[in-house]
């Protein structure tokens, strides 16, 4: 059993890829938990699929995709915040419109790179882990520490603006500041994860494991932090099911954090389909 635990460690790929899939399964379910509550899980879908341009653009360029895929991700949610203040049009139906349209340009722009320029977009759809570098480990431990910083230092005014925006407001609190910021948090993470499982299952990871903990525990600060040792737990199991099965990494993280998700769904004490519910006598 150690055996087993250890041989994957001999290879630096596979040490560069659990380092990269802790920190987003850590990263993804610490802001996720903010989506999760708001009932904003469109939005992290809508972000993710925005970032295509901004990769291809940058790819253009020369310039790095990451810092791309970020500015795209920025100007989809001010698209989204600008159709909803500026026309009857709701929220969910505005983040299906910016999403759906970024997402088509992106793939446009991606083919029309390949024709001259040999590009694999399924490792930007899901994911390439197995394949990353050392600059790429450090820039995502350099965004995971400024996106976990950011919520530790602001957590009881996000706490306040998540669960009472209006109570936020009258007490003076900046809400429009808090709402940005927090979508540059949740661009900041699709990027950060990216390598790991690509656009389509980041909202897996985002969602999933802050969903699995908030059927367990209570609070919003418990559901962080039984959300990320789900999230981290699940991307350790996924590399290792990938490496020993060949199975591919992204796709591996995600059911396992799915499964997770199941078993919650079916045993959790307080809201477990399979227990018995306990009325009050």
């Amino acid at each position: 059993m150690l055996q087993a635990l250890i041989e994957p460690l001999q290879y630096g790929f596979m040490q560069r890829s659990l380092v990269i899939a802790i920190l987003v399964g850590l990263l993804c379910a610490v802001v996720g938990s903010y989506l999760m509550v708001q009932r904003l899980a469109l939005l992290g879908d809508a972000i993710s699929h925005s970032v295509l341009p901004g990769l291809a653009i940058a790819f253009l360029l020369g310039a790095n995709i990451y810092i791309g895929a970020f500015i795209a991700g920025v100007i989809s949610t001010m698209a989204i915040a600008w159709i909803r203040t500026r026309s009857p049009i709701k929220e969910d139906a505005a983040m299906g419109i910016v999403f759906s349209a970024f997402f088509a340009l992106g793939v446009t722009l991606i083919t029309v790179i390949q024709k001259d320029n040999k590009i694999d977009l399924n490792h930007f759809l899901f994911g390439n882990i197995l394949g990353v570098t050392f600059q790429e480990v450090r820039d995502t431990a350099i965004i995971a520490a400024l996106v976990l910083l950011t919520v530790f230092f602001l957590y009881k005014e996000l706490l306040f603006y998540t669960f009472d925006p209006l109570g936020a407001k009258a007490a003076g609190l900046p809400v429009n500041r808090l709402n940005f910021g927090l979508m540059l948090l949740i661009a900041l993470t699709i990027v950060a994860s990216m390598k790991a499982v690509g656009v389509i299952l980041v909202l897996s990871l985002l969602i999933t494991p802050g969903a699995t903990a908030y059927l367990l525990v209570k609070r919003l600060h418990e559901v962080m932090i039984l959300g990320a040792l789900i999230g981290v737990f699940s991307s350790i199991c996924g590399m290792y099911l990938s490496y020993f099965y060949n199975f591919p990494s992204g796709p591996a993280i995600v059911l396992v954090v799915s499964g997770l998700f199941l078993l919650a769904m079916l045993f959790s004490p307080r809201h477990g389909v399979l227990i018995p519910s306990r009325k009050s006598v």
